[in-house]
């Protein structure tokens, strides 16, 4: 394997490392770098600018100022006079508009390197943190690039770690294996349930969801369609459950249940998504063809109502010889959330 790509991505996961301790950050730009601290992990504050994503902007109707032109970059703001760690949180948390409405007047500020500025929002959602910012003076941090930033996601990274018999209630006879990124701290996992025969398995690709897999939530699908891939798995020739260590869909825990506020509030999951500063689905499906090439699978049965599973994997070169469907009930608390799933990210029954 290539040096590169490896020692770049290890430099991404120190720079999440010391965003989410608190520490600060440069991220070095062709044109400039930016030194920054995440809000919500910093404790004192200490910024002569704030940096906030293009969705946090809008909201804080900042787009109509001309250093905020430009609607899919991030906004740079100048300090407030007033602010304090409580304002800053206000600022940067959408889960606390309701609580504190009466924030700005703002200044944009031009951006000193968009592509900077654009990849510290994807170090924060690696990171689990929200997208919000102290950009600070320059000081001694962890120095990051773009492109390594890039790079921390690499599933070409992926390797098999263990493997082992693991006999489970859908299926006596079945295999889990481990996979490991030299970089990302998430395991991710298979379970091959039965014995191959030369047919493509049935697979299922299942985002990793602690609310819905071990606490039961009924405001997702996610553990009765845990459960029921589980046993039409079991029920087929040979097949292999992808456990993909994306939770919310590659947001995190955390901003999850942050997503989980918002929804009380009365926004879906799509636009709960876009408040925080994040897209509408963030996983990366190239990790499971990597999964699955290593488990030397090329072809596959995918269980799936997700087109965006489908076209994840076919792009990677697995070929998808049939999708087939995954029913649910739904009940009172979760109705919404699978209509919104149907009427706007396409997930719908063949």
């Amino acid at each position: 394997m290539d040096g590169r790509p490896a020692d770049s991505a290890k430099q991404a996961a120190r720079a999440i490392d010391a965003l989410r301790r608190g520490w600060a950050v440069t991220i070095v730009g062709a044109r400039a770098a930016i030194t920054l601290r995440a809000i919500e992990t910093a404790g004192a504050v200490s910024a002569c600018a704030l940096l906030l994503s293009s969705a946090r902007a809008a909201t804080l109707k900042l787009t109509n100022q001309h250093a905020a032109g430009d609607t899919h970059l991030p906004v740079m703001i100048a300090r407030p006079a007033d602010l304090n760690a409580a304002l800053a949180m206000a600022i940067a948390d959408p889960l606390r508009d309701l609580a504190h409405p009466m924030k700005g007047p703002f200044a944009a500020l031009p951006l000193p390197d968009n592509a900077a500025a654009a990849a510290a929002m994807e170090l924060a959602r690696h990171a689990g943190l929200l997208p919000a910012f102290f950009v600070c003076e320059d000081i001694d941090a962890e120095k990051v690039t773009p492109d390594a930033i890039d790079l921390y996601a690499d599933s070409g990274q992926l390797t098999i770690a263990a493997r082992a018999r693991l006999p489970v209630q859908a299926h006596e006879t079945a295999e889990i294996v481990a996979f490991r990124s030299i970089a990302d701290a998430s395991d991710h996992i298979a379970l091959i349930v039965g014995q191959r025969d030369g047919t493509p398995p049935l697979v299922r690709l299942h985002s990793e969801c602690l609310t819905g897999d071990i606490l039961g939530s009924l405001k997702c699908d996610c553990g009765p369609q845990l459960g029921e891939a589980l046993h039409q798995i079991a029920r087929a020739n040979w097949g292999i459950l992808l456990y993909l260590r994306q939770e919310g869909r590659g947001i995190g825990l955390i901003n999850k249940l942050r997503a989980y506020g918002l929804q009380d509030q009365g926004f879906d999951t799509v636009d709960a998504n876009i408040r925080l500063g994040f897209a509408v689905d963030a996983r990366d499906f190239s990790v499971a063809a990597r999964m699955l090439r290593l488990l030397h699978v090329e072809r596959v049965r995918l269980l799936t109502n997700n087109p965006q599973k489908v076209a994840g994997l076919e792009a990677e070169n697995v070929t998808v010889t049939e999708r087939l469907p995954l029913s649910i009930v739904a009940n009172v608390h979760n109705r919404h959330y699978l209509d919104t799933k149907r009427d706007r990210t396409g997930h719908r029954l063949p």
